[in-house]
Order: structure tokens, then sequence, then C-alpha cells
């Protein structure tokens, strides 16, 4: 059997790598364009608009929501690649002169491994640096109306107790994992459950067993309402539990995913999500890999004479399938009915298992 020479190897992954990539900012862009013009239309009546500030947020926060399209731009620029190849008879030829379909599929395997070490090791990071730098500047710009130009999700409450008592916190928006609250309400109570005060602030910030609260107004019951510059409020919740209940696990970078979860942990909560997080962003290489060889299955019998409706076809429903799979698992490691080991890696390692038998009975079978 005709061992593939370095040429070739070179050759073959430059096409898989060309059509992933291109497939991926060709995504990239529609995504940024969609996002930009929802910016612009939301926002073009604010006094604080501008171009520039609309596409740095925009700019800032694309990363984030394309990371997650990373294995279908894998699945769909591969099947491009196999077509490709099969179009202008280079596998035909490469068949002819002895090359098996593991060896012409080995150069696709090897760039999706470098790209899903890439994805993870520096994009991620990326990712989540520029999503935090995208909600500051959302808040600085647009203050009150930040939930309008950032897609959160949602309010923040807190139930919470310290020395003052009791109280309810609501947020519009959290930053720095939980440690600056935004638009910030406060609801106290004394020891027997009564309404006591309202506090009204712009910013609260965390500190050692206090709330820091900005431009704060208190109300009271009976009396006028007071303005302060500054006004603390004692709790007995520390960074740990603020940011397990608060931080989403995927604004979190791989590299502060482990000791977020060992402080999770010496703090005696759950890190169930943050675990299940880690874990998928280490399978993911192995994710790309199975995306490759199902793109495989579908479109190496694709011949010129046809079959292309099939295949897409045949490429939309393996990667609805794997992605609901995926999504599934991330479900049961979420809520800690199986181990978020298993929830991550089962997926990738099932679809990959399945695509080395298709292609050995096919192929070699």
């Amino acid at each position: 059997m005709m061992m593939v020479g370095p040429t070739l190897l070179r050759y073959f992954s430059l096409r898989f790598a060309k059509w992933i990539v291109g497939l991926f900012l060709l995504v990239t862009l529609l995504i940024f364009m969609a996002d930009f013009l929802e910016v612009v239309r939301r926002t073009a009546d604010k006094e604080a608009f501008t171009l520039w500030r609309a596409l740095a947020m925009s700019a800032f926060r694309v990363p984030s929501l394309v990371e997650q399209a990373i294995p279908f731009a894998t699945l769909f620029g591969a099947i491009a690649a196999f077509v490709g190849l099969s179009r202008r008879l280079e596998l035909v030829i490469s068949r002819a002169a002895g090359i098996s379909v593991w060896q012409f599929t080995a150069p696709a395997l090897i760039t999706v491994l470098v790209i899903g070490l890439f994805s993870v090791a520096v994009f991620n990071p990326i990712s989540a640096m520029l999503k935090e730098r995208s909600d500051e500047i959302g808040i600085l710009l647009f203050g009150n109306e930040q939930r309008v130009v950032l897609q959160t999700t949602g309010a923040v409450w807190l139930r919470q107790s310290g020395t003052d008592g009791e109280s309810v916190l609501h947020a519009e928006y959290a930053l720095k994992q939980g440690t600056h609250l935004v638009g910030v309400t406060v609801y106290t109570f004394n020891d027997k459950g009564h309404y006591l005060q309202r506090i009204d602030a712009k910013d609260a910030f965390l500190g050692e067993g206090r709330w820091d609260m900005k431009d704060a107004t208190v109300h009271r019951l009976g009396a006028d309402p007071v303005s302060y510059k500054s006004y603390i409020l004692s709790t007995y919740l520390d960074p740990a539990q603020v940011r397990q209940s608060l931080t989403k696990p995927d604004t979190i970078s791989v590299w502060e995913l482990p000791a977020f979860i060992r402080l999770a942990q010496n703090a005696g909560l759950p890190a169930y999500q943050y675990r299940l997080q880690y874990q998928m962003l280490l399978a993911r290489p192995l994710l790309l890999v199975a995306m490759v060889l199902v793109a495989a299955t579908v479109s190496l019998g694709f011949t010129r004479s046809g079959g292309v409706g099939r295949l897409i076809l045949g490429g939309i429903v393996a990667g609805f399938v794997l992605y609901v799979v995926t999504e599934f698992a991330k479900g049961l490691g979420g809520a800690g009915i199986v181990p978020p080991s298993v929830a991550a890696w089962t997926p990738g390692m099932i679809a990959t298992l399945l695509g080395f038998t298709v292609l050995l009975y096919r192929e070699d079978g």
C-alpha cells in the first residue's frame, strides 16, 4: 500500500483547513452583521450611540457567539472538502495509486485536531475576555439601557443575610463573575420578616463581608428618600458563593475553570455545570474528529453524476442528531445525573466509533 508523502499530506491538510476555516469565517461574518444591525436598530436613537461603539460591542461579543458553531463549521467544511476532492477526481486518482481511505482522511483528522486544540487553548480565553469587555462597554455607554443593548441571561436575584438582617437583592446585570452588579435594588427585612426599606443603587461591588453600593438612594417607611454617594450593606456571602450563583460557565476561560471548580468545591458548593463546561472544552478536539468521520461517511460515496441533495440532507441530519445527543448529555451532566466527564466525552466517542465502523464496512468490509 502506497504511503502518503509529505507533499500530498500537506496538500490535503490545506484543502480541509481552507474549507473549515473559510466556512467558520463566513458564519462569523454573518453573525457579526446580524448582531451589529440589531444593535444599531435598538440604539440608534440613544444619545450615547456612535457607529464605532456599536461596532466594538458587536465585534467583542461575536467570538463567544460563534464558538458554538465550530463543530458545525468543521462538519460542513469537511463535507465540502471531500466533495471538492471527489469532483476534481483527486480521490479517485489517490485510490487508484493505492492510497486507502484512512490515509487521505488522516490529513483532515490532523487538521481538525490542531483546530480543536487552538480553539480550546487560545480562542476560548480570548472570546471569554472579549465578551466581558463587550458587557462592560455596554454598561458604561448605555447605563440603564444595557439590557436592551446586551443579550443577557436576564436580571439577577439573590437572597442573602448579614449583620443588618435579611435582604433580597435584585440587579439588572452582573459583571466580573457576579462581584460587580449594575442597576441594583435591595429590599431589607428585620428578624421577623417585616419589610424595612428599599435601597436603589447604580452599582454594587462585593467586598469582605459587605456590598459597597455607589450612588444609593434609601427609601424608608414613613420617611423621605435619602441619597448617599456610598452605602454599605453587610452580607455573609463570599466571592465563591456569588460566582457560583451568578456566573455562567461559558463565560469563564478554560484556564480559569480548574481554579474556579476548586474554589466552589472548597466552599461546599456544587460545581457540576463548571466541571461539565471544562470537560466539554477538553473533549472538543475529539468532537471535531467525530465531525470529520461523519462527513466522510456521508460524502465519500459522492460521484460526479449527482446525489448532492442526498449528501446535504445526510450531513444536516447527522449534524442535528449529534447536536441533540450532545445537548441531552449536557443536560444530564449539568444536573449531576451522570458524571460531567461521561456527559462531555460520550457523544464524541460514540460518533467517532460509529464513523470508524461505517468507513470500515464501506471501504474494507
